[in-house]
This record gives C-alpha cells, structure tokens and sequence, in this order.
C-alpha cells in the first residue's frame, strides 16, 4: 500500500444505484415515494437554507424511523431487503478490490447499517472499513395509541405538495406561500407532535452519518492513519457529502463528484460522469501512485486516447477501453466557468443512471 495517501467514498451513487432508505419506504410505507421524497426535500431545507442549529443534512434516515416502525419494519426485513435489492454500479467490485490492494480504503455512508452490511458481503468489503448510520428498529416499541397516530401522521403528510427549493434560494422567504406553509407542517409534525410522543426518542437518539459527520470521520481517519488532508481522496455525490467534499478540498486533499447532484458538483474539484465505477479506479489509482496534481492534468485532457496514452494500471484502462468502444464517460475539472453546466449535465446524467425518483432526491 502506498503510506500516507487514503481513499474514501460515500456509497450510494459511487458504488451502488440504490437509494435503501427511499427504496424501503417505498416498500412498507403507503405512498412511501413520496412521502420519503417530501422529508427530503424538507430535509434539504433545513441543511442548507434554513441551517437550523445542530441539524444534518440526511435526517431524513431517522425522520423515517417512527413510521418505518409502525409500518412493521425490523432490523431482519431491513437486512433481508438490503440483500435482495443491491444494485452495484458496473466496475464497483473491481474498483473496490483494486484500491484497497493499494491504499487504505473506507466507506462512509449516511445510509443504515443493514444496508451497508449487505454491501460489504456482496463486494468482499470489510466491514470494519466503514463508517455508516446505526439503526436498532427492534430496540423501540411504540403503543397501539401512537401507532395509530403515526398512520394518522403519514395520511397527512402524502398529502402534503411537494416542496420547490428555488434556485440560488437563501433563504424561506424565497419560497413560495404554498411552500412555506407546508415546511411550517412538517416543522410541527418533527419538532412538536412527534417529540411530544414515546416515539419521540427515536429522533432523538438516532445519529445519521451525514453532513458535518461525515467530515468528522474523515478527520478521524487521517489522524488515526497519521495523514494529512492532502493525502486524502474522497468521492460523493449528494448533499450529505458537502462538508467532507470542502474539508478535503480545503485541507488539499482531492474532492471528487461522482454523478453527483448540484450540491456535490458545486463543492468538488473534479465531476465524474459514468455509468461505470471504473472511473474511479483510474483517478485514484494514479492520485495513490503520484498524487493531486497529476490527477487533475488527467482529468483535464481527459478521453479514450489520454486513458490508452497515460500511465493508467494496465488492468483498470485496458477493463474501461473493452467497456466503451465509442462513447466515452466524461471527467472534468470544475471551475468557475463551467460549474453550472456541470451541475446540469451531471444532474441529467445522474437520473439516467439511477432513475427519475432516487436522482431527484438531494
């Protein structure tokens, strides 16, 4: 392994098509789609609009809880779901075996840890390489009053609009009045209704691994591996990646948006478009063997003949050279002049691979 130099990726979108949290919703909520779609929207609001104190962004994964409970879900059926559902992104096992033969490797995920164990099984990924968000849905026990309720809860919110977050928003004032007093429903269901409730403690107790704890566990990581931030490569695509996208970027490590959404593109350095996780391997593998600046001189003139012409490990170009024969996936520096269109083109690309739904969500 090359000492020093760490990779670290989230894992929905850079390595699985899943979004688990929607996709169980969606499952064993009645009109689950949207109402896990509605709460993330509000939970984009309250992250990055609103900034309200001591808030995440990917609350949504413990917003669900109470109803995720009352609509029968355990730990066993998260689990069973999880192995059932997988969807890798083409390249991930390889990408994953390849990074890890050469610097160390780490996952850190908002998503639920029967999610992420399933992952690991099915990549040979150890587990005790990933930072992710603690669920015990059988610790809870919610009585036949509050359950009742909860169903109550979720009637109500299906039938909620869907919130709009204009673009360049800063704050609610920028929303519309229909808008505004569906953020003030949901502000009362979360921080009132559901507080006041035995279930209650659900939110309060618990942590999604996201926003400001994903750069936590980053720090963490290169402390305990004794690195700097500028040894440090790390690949996300969604609102919970901001602050771990800014602290590498800002510490001179390499912040990469992979199919990532406006959130992530407008905070890496380089967007990776791909339906093949091959990409990823490329780019890391030659950031662990000769760092940041070659990297970027890469993505710069990036395309087939760079790939064939450059000093790309023989086994990761020649896999991504049988893939495309024509059409090549797209990777390039973000800047200033660009930025927009990236967000654009990376946000069109990102439902196209992950479909309508699980693209839109924040």
């Amino acid at each position: 392994m090359t000492a020093g130099r760490i990779f670290i990726s989230d894992c929905e979108g850079p390595i699985s098509k899943n979004d688990n949290a929607f996709e169980v919703a969606q499952s064993f909520i009645p009109r689950g789609d949207h109402f896990f779609s509605l709460i993330s929207r509000y939970d984009d609001v309250l992250a990055d609009i609103v900034k309200r104190s001591g808030y995440r962004a990917g609350n949504t994964l413990k917003l669900i809880t109470p109803f995720l409970k009352v609509y029968g879900v355990t730990n066993a059926k998260l689990v069973e779901y999880a192995s059932d559902n997988i969807v890798v992104l083409p390249g991930a096992k390889k990408m994953l075996h390849h990074l890890a033969s050469i610097l160390p490797s780490f996952i850190v995920s908002t998503s639920y840890e029967q999610y992420l164990s399933a992952l690991c099984a099915r990549m040979d990924f150890p587990l005790s390489n990933v930072y992710c968000t603690q669920l015990d849905l059988d610790q809870y026990e919610i009585p036949l009053n509050e359950a009742t309720r909860v169903c109550e809860l979720t009637d109500e919110l299906t039938s909620y609009p869907m919130i709009h977050i204009p673009d360049h928003a800063t704050s609610l004032k920028d929303f519309s009045e229909k808008d505004r007093a569906t953020i003030t429903k949901l502000d009362e269901v979360f921080w009132k209704t559901i507080p006041g409730m035995t279930c209650g403690r659900m939110l309060k107790e618990i942590m999604p691994m996201g926003g400001e704890e994903k750069a936590k566990v980053v720090m963490a990581i290169a402390s305990n591996l004794e690195s700097d931030l500028e040894e440090v490569v790390y690949v996300g695509d969604s609102i919970t990646d901001v602050q771990a996208l800014q602290l590498v970027k800002a510490g001179g490590g390499l912040a990469i948006s992979f199919n990532g959404n406006s959130y992530a593109v407008s905070n890496a350095e380089i967007a990776i478009l791909s339906d093949t996780a091959l990409v990823t391997a490329i780019l890391v593998d030659v950031f662990s063997r000769r760092g940041k600046k070659d990297v970027l001189e890469l993505a710069r003139s990036w395309s087939r003949r760079t790939v064939e012409e450059a000093s790309v490990h023989s086994s990761l170009a020649t896999a991504i050279l049988e893939k495309y024969s024509d059409r090549f996936p797209h990777v390039q520096v973000v800047d200033d002049q660009n930025v927009e269109a990236l967000i654009e083109d990376s946000s069109c690309f990102r439902t196209s691979v992950r479909g309508e739904a699980i693209g839109r969500l924040g």
